[in-house]
């Protein structure tokens, strides 16, 4: 037989978990974004860390210099996928009290 404590602690497992399925379907809703030069470019990332977006202002289109331009790209997708996850840690941390869980997320 399994003591009350133990099925206790079973079904608040089971609950985190129901939560934290519902809680990445979520996050593929939610979105952060991030500029670059100047607002340049701007990449716009999902809490999965997806880029959903990139945007381009044109005066950055110069085909003499396409080093910067990706360097520009490069640096806003990575901003926004840092703050993508720092989205989701927040978000974890609600469902888990704060305690970090390895493997999640």
């Amino acid at each position: 037989m399994i003591p009350p404590q133990m099925q206790q602690l079973m079904k608040q497992v089971q609950k985190i978990q129901k939560r934290m399925a519902e809680l990445q379907e979520e996050l593929a809703e939610k979105t952060i974004s991030a500029s670059a030069g100047g607002g340049m470019v701007t990449a716009v990332v999902n809490g999965r860390q997806e880029l959903v977006s990139l945007k381009i202002e044109p005066e950055v289109l110069n085909p003499d210099d396409k080093e910067m331009l990706e360097d520009l790209i490069v640096a806003a997708v990575n901003e926004a996928l840092r703050r993508s996850q720092e989205m989701v840690q927040e978000e974890m941390a609600k469902i888990t009290g704060g305690l970090k869980i390895p493997g999640l997320f």
